[in-house]
């Protein structure tokens, strides 16, 4: 399995790094990584549903769009993202990498539970939310894990703009996220920063504690995703 514990803090590239390593590597793939403040939306949602985008641009909060489905998520400093992607030979059942991430809280001693939508809360509050993707026999599982995230941020960049007249959003054909009360996995570890917390969850899924590094080769490629389709406008705001 390789293993990578990513340095970046670029949404795009993540994005990128995540869609070459499903339809082109062959090996099993975990990353950990973060963004810099930013909005992430599912590949069949609305920008005009999803994002306060006018206080986004004011707040220079990027704005991307995954390759898989689900809703529409905030990202910055203190949201920590997990990647899983595998080879399988039968149909996926996703329920299982749930489990995997419920097993490790229950270890450092958080009673978290999941949902049907392969949420994680913690006291009814959601910590965590998921996307995946199936590509040939290649599946691709990732999910937020909020440790401090700026949840005043959150909650205004994910409350769109209402029609003046009507208060309502203006309807767009689109698949709308599932609103949920949210809160900080950092409020029942006040001890822990992030960082050890980022350290303890590589540790813990990459099984050796060591990172991999991506190649020139890779990198090039990449770098031409992200510059070719995930930063375009056509792909974020035209779907």
């Amino acid at each position: 399995m390789r293993c990578f514990h990513n340095t970046f803090t670029d949404i795009y590239f993540h994005l990128a790094a995540e869609e070459y390593l499903l339809k082109q590597e062959t090996d099993s793939v975990f990353m950990l990584w973060q963004d810099t403040p930013s909005v992430v939306m599912g590949k069949h949602q609305s920008v005009q549903l999803e994002v306060n985008r006018e206080w986004a641009e004011e707040q220079q909060i990027q704005i991307a769009r995954r390759f898989s489905g689900g809703g529409a998520v905030y990202h910055d400093l203190g949201n920590v993202n997990l990647t899983f992607i595998e080879t399988v030979s039968r149909l996926p059942d996703f329920s299982l990498y749930l489990h995997r991430i419920l097993d490790f809280l229950k270890l450092i001693g958080l009673p978290a539970k999941g949902d049907e939508r392969l949420g994680i809360y913690l006291d009814g509050l959601k910590i965590s939310g998921s996307a995946q993707c199936v590509h040939k026999n290649r599946v691709l599982y990732h999910c937020t894990l909020l440790y401090d995230t700026n949840l005043a941020a959150l909650n205004k960049v994910l409350n769109p703009e209402r029609d003046i007249e009507t208060g309502v959003a203006l309807p767009v054909y689109a698949v709308p996220s599932v609103r949920s009360e949210v809160t900080n996995i950092s409020r029942y570890l006040p001890m822990e920063t992030v960082d050890h917390f980022k350290a303890i969850l590589f540790e813990y899924f990459s099984q050796k504690g060591c990172a991999d590094t991506f190649s020139e080769k890779e990198l090039e490629a990449i770098h031409k995703l992200r510059t070719e389709k995930y930063i375009c406008e056509d792909w974020i705001f035209s779907r």
